[in-house]
């Protein structure tokens, strides 16, 4: 009997193109709008997640060394959870210096090696975002959780030259890497699709 490896086939391809448009991230964001300074988002960050806070400062440093400058950010919470497919839902505040705060919403499914669950506090720096309606749409990326009691890690996804970075600190028992993306919607919706 001969095995079809299409799905294997396409499944690597996906992981090549997000990878290789993680890659091709900005030096710096550019400035559209007015952007946050590291110290900023530390404080802001620090007051957000409390006493769990202690890695935050490096995380935000990594990123913005990586990105540059965030002209967003989001202020949320989640869950998620996954048995080789997985989901995540959460909700927050988006933040702006020349827009303002908005309510968004995000979830989204996720497929690869992945199994547990978590609840998180998030701070997602926003990078290169033209407007509020461009954030809602869907972001692809890579994901890899060790969470075991409580963790604290960052991703980054990408679409039209737009960065997310979710910075998370969360509680729960989930180990595994992942190929997903967030779909960023102005209303709550129980679709991930």
């Amino acid at each position: 009997m001969r095995k079809i490896v299409v799905p294997n086939i396409a499944f690597l391809i996906a992981v090549v193109a997000v990878i290789s448009g993680l890659l091709a991230a900005p030096a710096a964001a550019q400035d559209r709008g007015g952007t946050y300074s590291t110290g900023e988002l530390i404080a802001t960050g620090h007051k957000f997640f409390g006493t769990v806070s202690g890695g935050l400062a490096t995380v935000i440093e990594e990123a913005v060394s990586r990105y540059g400058q965030p002209n967003g950010y989001i202020l949320g919470e989640e869950g998620a959870g996954a048995i080789v497919g997985g989901l995540r839902y959460g909700d927050g505040q988006l933040n702006t210096r020349d827009r303002g705060k908005t309510r968004v919403y995000w979830q989204g499914p996720s497929i690869g090696w992945d199994f547990g669950g978590e609840g998180a506090r998030t701070m997602m720096l926003v990078y290169n975002l033209p407007s509020v309606d461009a954030l809602h749409q869907r972001f692809g990326g890579v994901d890899g959780s060790a969470y075991f009691i409580g963790g604290f890690g960052m991703t980054a996804l990408v679409a039209d030259r737009i960065y997310v970075v979710p910075v998370r600190a969360g509680v729960g028992l989930r180990l595994g890497v992942n190929l997903g993306y967030l779909k960023f919607t102005p209303t709550p919706t129980w679709n991930p699709f």
